[in-house]
């Protein structure tokens, strides 16, 4: 089926050199350092701690007091996450096993199975712009083919999926305290998805019971649960801007290459800078994907290094929300529209 929707230029073709060949360029970025790790992890959870410890006060002489700073405690919660997310790609300290235990600590305090979210992390760097292998680690994407050919009650079902009260609200309150706790997608891989998992669920039940014991049940129901949602809203909203952007890469086996879908299928999220330090230099993500093995503390050496890289998938957070109504693939015109696209298209077509 020919596509209605008008064609443009990937903004990628401006760089002048090729995926495969700014990769090998990126290598020497790639050298984590324990002194700038041990810094990191400080000046992250040092201040998370002191929030919630602030804000355990505060709800004694006032419960308002204590809400208002979840969304502080939230912004380093994300960061932290975002430790744990280098040290899945061995990229935030020299050595393997220092990454995995650091990963595996911060994995309980987010909610997160450490070494079951690596290997679908994984996944997804592996398959990413690939539709023939959508699936485990990335949000479900449709092509415009694929939506019309849905009955009505998929094609709703899909709509309410790609909502953004459900998106950025219900479906990562969901993924956080429900779905890691179990290796969704990977029950069938052996024991080591279960145990990651399973040691995950009994880290955080000691981790909250010890939090209830000494500081009470509310302050930890009305500190940690609320920076713990905002958190995650925020983290999948993140990770939604770095692939769900109309000009995203999308190719089919034959024409899908690694490199190329590495690095174009993800977007450079150009966030202000107090946003860009709370997110740990995530927006800088095609760079990411393209050399994962980068320490975040050094993508900004690589924007400084390399100035053709800041056009590339820029999008700005004013830019960004129109991403919220973009949810199907277009494949003969190479990007992603709205549903609203697809019904204007679908009424002109049959009168």
């Amino acid at each position: 089926m020919s596509s209605p929707f008008s064609t443009k230029t990937h903004p990628a073709a401006n760089i002048g050199i090729s995926a495969a060949a700014l990769a090998a360029r990126l290598t020497r970025y790639r050298k984590p350092s324990h002194r700038r790790g041990a810094f990191e992890i400080a000046v992250t959870f040092g201040p998370f701690a002191a929030i919630c410890a602030l804000a355990w006060f505060a709800l004694r002489h006032h419960v308002w007091w204590g809400l208002l700073l979840a969304p502080l405690a939230a912004a380093f919660l994300i960061r932290l996450f975002l430790i744990q997310h280098d040290c899945g790609h061995g990229a935030f300290l020299p050595g393997k096993r220092l990454n995995d235990w650091v990963g595996r600590v911060i994995g309980v305090v987010t909610l997160t199975p450490y070494d079951y979210w690596r290997r679908a992390h994984a996944m997804h760097h592996a398959s990413s712009g690939a539709l023939d292998r959508r699936g485990i680690g990335g949000i479900d994407t449709l092509t415009v083919e694929e939506y019309l050919a849905l009955s009505p009650l998929k094609r709703f079902g899909y709509r309410l999926y790609r909502h953004p009260l459900v998106m950025f609200g219900v479906g990562p309150a969901f993924v956080f305290l429900i779905q890691h706790r179990w290796p969704q997608g990977l029950t069938r891989a052996g024991w080591g998805p279960w145990l990651s998992t399973m040691g995950t669920n009994v880290g955080v039940a000691a981790m909250i019971v010890g939090l209830m014991l000494l500081f009470g049940v509310w302050p930890v129901l009305l500190i940690y649960v609320p920076a713990l949602l905002l958190a995650a809203s925020a983290g999948v909203w993140l990770f939604f801007v770095q692939h769900q952007f109309e000009d995203t890469y999308w190719a089919r086996e034959g024409e899908w290459e690694f490199h190329d879908a590495a690095f174009h299928s993800s977007s450079h999220y150009d966030l202000p800078g107090v946003i860009r330090w709370f997110t740990a230099n995530i927006g800088i993500h095609h760079v990411h994907h393209l050399s994962s093995r980068i320490p975040f503390y050094r993508l900004g050496q690589v924007m400084r290094d390399e100035p053709a890289l800041r056009s590339v998938g820029r999008l700005t957070l004013v830019q960004s929300f129109k991403c919220a109504g973009l949810a199907l693939w277009d494949e003969a015109n190479r990007k992603l529209v709205s549903f609203a696209d697809v019904r204007r298209q679908t009424r002109l077509a049959a009168a």
